[in-house]
């Protein structure tokens, strides 16, 4: 048993080194993860997929509670919600907003392009061949690549 012990640890250990380098860890910061996924007995060490935290949860210490919103927070994005029309009110799950749209704020919206900045993006692409025109959906630059110039 300690065989496919020392292979899933050693498996784990090069995944999580694998992944990390694509997330700029260092090899003591991913030893000192699985050190401390070992410890809250979380690694999976056998074929069922279960933890020895699932098998015995009383011999590893309790994980961290998340820190959730205040009740006040609660409170005041209910509040919110009924003043926007947002909170479903009726049996079929719809808002005030959905059955009566006009008699809310309007929402902000966040700014968008201009339409020059669009045209001008349509422009760019269509000289780069990246819009598709053709019947099969391929774009220009697919069809053929050395007629565009490089990106």
């Amino acid at each position: 048993m300690k065989a496919p012990v020392l292979i899933a640890l050693s498996t784990l250990l090069a995944l999580a080194a694998g992944l990390s380098h694509a997330q700029g860890k260092t090899r003591e910061a991913v030893k000192a993860e699985l050190a401390e996924a070992v410890r809250m007995g979380d690694i999976p060490l056998l074929d069922n997929g279960l933890t020895p935290r699932d098998l015995n949860p009383s011999a590893y210490p309790a994980r961290p509670v998340p820190v959730g919103k205040t009740r006040e927070q609660v409170v005041a994005e209910l509040i919110e919600a009924k003043r926007m029309g947002d909170y479903p009110l009726f049996e079929n799950g719809q808002a005030p907003r959905e059955v009566n749209p006009s008699a809310y704020p309007a929402r902000a919206t966040p700014a968008g392009k201009t339409r020059a900045e669009v045209l001008s993006e349509l422009a760019k692409a269509i000289r780069m061949g990246d819009i598709p025109l053709m019947d099969n959906g391929m774009t220009p630059r697919e069809a053929n690549p050395q007629a565009f110039p490089a990106r």
